[in-house]
């Protein structure tokens, strides 16, 4: 779910025949335009944008994680990643015995500064360090904390009908098009009642409130960038800086300037 426009630079996702640890850690700065392209693997992950906007899109959905946030990925979970701006990433692969508390899905989290400080140490040992010592015990402290952190709602859920994929996907591609719910449906040969009620059926989420979430999500990583919030909700489709504003702090809970001047910190 992105609209960079840059030459990707295309990243080959890692490959472990088995984690040497129950707990890894990996350091990833990532260039703008950077592409990890579909790949999956038998353990879980979580990955945590340090500066940047990190974009993780499964068959199911997409997700972002602005500062503070982290994206958990199950096993066996197809997924790939971008990011439009040059991204410090970290991510924690994670061995399935010691995820029995998660429910198996795609999901974000917001992350307590506790969590960040510990994420940035275990990335600073190296992947085989001593379980039975001062490494073993920060890993131990680190899953118990992970386990508290709440879900937040960054994330864009897909629906898996044809004809609405093709309007998901043209509004990703245009997220300023202001073509009504009536227009969508003509395009794709559905009535606005079948698109409406399709709609929710297949995301949980109403067609206006999905486009809402989209334009929003997409502007994380330009405000994240420092650019000015009034061309960032311009460029979104919204009528004034104020009304986007207000509908980001509806959506996030916190107004863009709250949410990203904790961007080298935790959780506000």
């Amino acid at each position: 779910m992105s609209q960079n426009r840059q030459t990707p630079i295309i990243l080959t996702p890692p490959t472990y025949a088995s984690l040497p640890r129950p707990v890894v850690a990996r350091v990833d700065d990532r260039l703008p335009g950077a592409f990890t392209p579909w790949h999956r693997h038998d353990w879980w992950q979580l990955t945590w944008a340090v500066s940047g906007v990190l974009a993780i899109e499964t068959r199911d959905g997409s997700f972002m994680a602005p500062p503070a946030r982290a994206i958990w990925i199950p096993p066996d979970t197809e997924h790939q990643a971008t990011n439009a701006a040059l991204t410090e990433m970290r991510s924690l692969y994670v061995a399935s015995p010691l995820m029995s508390w998660a429910e198996p899905r795609c999901k974000v989290i917001s992350i307590t500064a506790l969590v960040r400080e510990l994420i940035l140490a275990l990335s600073a040992l190296p992947a085989d360090y001593d379980e039975a010592g001062e490494a073993g015990r920060l890993v131990q402290v680190l899953i118990d904390q992970l386990t508290h952190l709440p879900e937040v709602a960054f994330n864009l859920p897909l629906p898996t009908e044809s004809r609405l994929r093709r309007v998901c996907a043209e509004l990703q591609a245009h997220p300023d098009d202001t073509r009504t719910m009536a227009g969508w449906g003509e395009l794709v040969g559905l009535s606005e009642r079948s698109l409406a009620r399709f709609f929710v059926q297949q995301t949980g989420m109403s067609f206006g409130d999905w486009r809402q979430r989209l334009r929003l999500l997409l502007a994380l990583a330009a405000l994240e960038r420092g650019e000015p919030v009034t061309r960032v909700a311009l460029d979104a489709g919204y009528a004034s800086p104020s009304a986007f504003t207000a509908a980001f702090r509806r959506n996030f809970g916190l107004t863009p300037m709250e949410m990203f001047k904790h961007s080298r910190h935790g959780s506000p």
